[in-house]
């Protein structure tokens, strides 16, 4: 059992790997390159939503033309540029693309789906002081009835992948009642049972103070240039400080998890996936979370000291994890949003940020042990980062202790 471990990221799943190593005992040092939550992790939706969580690849994203893609308007953003990595990626994509590989990849999801909501409670149980809400109603809004047969499909696909998935199909005036914040152009919508959304901000900030209080420490504006395997230890180092030995580390700094996992047989693409944010108010605000499938657009509402606020989150853009923000993905938000709500200020935007989420091709995560019995890897959720973090965080953590793979992370082998 390894006494000293160092993880790399503190993001949901490094900081909940953290702290469920500090259940077994052990002591922690978190290394992240900018500060707590500043990936992905701080501007996403906040949605725990298991009965939503599937691989990403599917047989629908092949309708997607190469028109649509190019455009800076579009849900699903490609810039074209000549990045043989990103074609690496796009053709392993492609390729998962099909209903037999979803239909795997939905089957491998389940087990850790449904210990997800359970892995927060723990949290909470073990003193980490922010709440999950509950998303009642969670709804996810059409424009006209026919609209919603493919979300019903993919929900009766998941509930058969062993999942327990409960939904009402409402119609427009349903949906109005149940959501006063959304418009007369809302002809449907899918309410969700059973599902809890999360601030992010003030979740990592609590779960960052709880691992602190436990003894463990987090050092930020640390990025982490090298790991090396050395007899008796791993040598993690940052920066221009001298390398701190460690019995194990674990790489959970998301859409940069390949460059420090490769040489450790990691093989598997990790491409940014970037998604945008920002908040509004307004005088009718959603109580609820609300996602419009088509825009690919969520809203959440968020608690905050100077009040309530909506975060309206969205889009998917593959570009470099460093790449400045594009004000057109922005616009493209607003825009597909403006005639789907009322109520809501749109152009009184605060917050506006863009994040990179950690793709793999074939939509599978890559937690586990690597070459080497020393380097783990946690990271490639994608969109399900905030909802998977505390359990893949459990469950790595004990294989990491016992030198046994959980049987839910087998799918997710990072040397697959």
């Amino acid at each position: 059992m390894p006494e000293r471990v160092a993880v790399v990221g503190a993001g949901i799943v490094g900081l909940s790997t953290a702290w469920f190593l500090q259940e077994h005992g052990v002591d922690v040092t978190v290394h992240d390159r900018e500060h707590v939550a500043a990936g992905s992790s701080w501007g996403n939706a906040g949605w725990l939503t298991p009965a939503m969580t599937a691989p990403m690849p599917e047989p629908a994203v092949l309708r997607y033309g190469i028109r649509a893609v190019v455009s800076p308007a579009s849900p699903v953003y490609v810039p074209l540029r000549p990045d043989p990595h990103l074609l690496r990626f796009l053709a392993g994509f492609v390729r998962h693309s099909t209903a037999r590989r979803w239909g795997t990849g939905l089957r491998a999801y389940a087990p850790i789906n449904r210990g997800s909501l359970a892995a927060y409670d723990e949290l909470a149980a073990g003193g980490v002081d922010a709440p999950t809400h509950p998303a009642d109603p969670f709804l996810a809004c059409f424009r006209t009835p026919s609209e919603h047969a493919s979300l019903v499909h993919e929900l009766e696909q998941i509930r058969a992948s062993g999942q327990d998935v409960r939904y009402d199909v409402l119609s427009g005036p349903e949906a109005r009642a149940a959501e006063p914040a959304l418009s007369t152009e809302i002809g449907a919508a899918v309410r969700l049972h059973d599902q809890r959304y999360i601030n992010p901000p003030a979740f990592l900030a609590a779960l960052a103070d709880a691992v602190r209080a436990r003894g463990g420490r987090i050092v930020e504006g640390s990025t982490v240039t090298g790991v090396q395997d050395e007899a008796g230890g791993v040598v993690v180092s940052s920066g221009s400080r001298a390398g701190e030995r460690y019995d194990a580390v674990v790489l959970a700094n998301g859409a940069w998890l390949g460059g420090l996992s490769r040489r450790f047989g990691v093989r598997q693409p990790v491409q940014a996936g970037r998604g945008y944010s920002f908040s509004v108010t307004g005088d009718r605000v959603p109580r609820a979370p609300v996602y419009f499938p088509a825009q690919r657009v969520a809203c959440t509402p968020m608690a905050t000291r100077g009040g309530g606020r909506l975060r309206v989150a969205g889009m998917m853009e593959l570009r470099a994890p460093d790449a400045p923000l594009d004000p057109r993905r922005i616009d493209a938000i607003v825009e597909a949003l403006r005639p789907l709500v009322r109520g809501v200020d749109l152009d009184d935007r605060r917050e506006e940020w863009v994040g990179s989420r950690p793709c793999t091709a074939d939509g599978l995560p890559l937690v586990g042990a690597t070459r080497s019995p020393r380097v783990f890897v946690a990271g490639g959720h994608a969109m399900a980062g905030i909802l998977l973090g505390p359990v893949t965080g459990k469950l790595l953590a004990h294989g990491i202790v016992t030198g046994t793979t959980p049987p839910e992370l087998v799918p997710f082998d990072p040397l697959r």
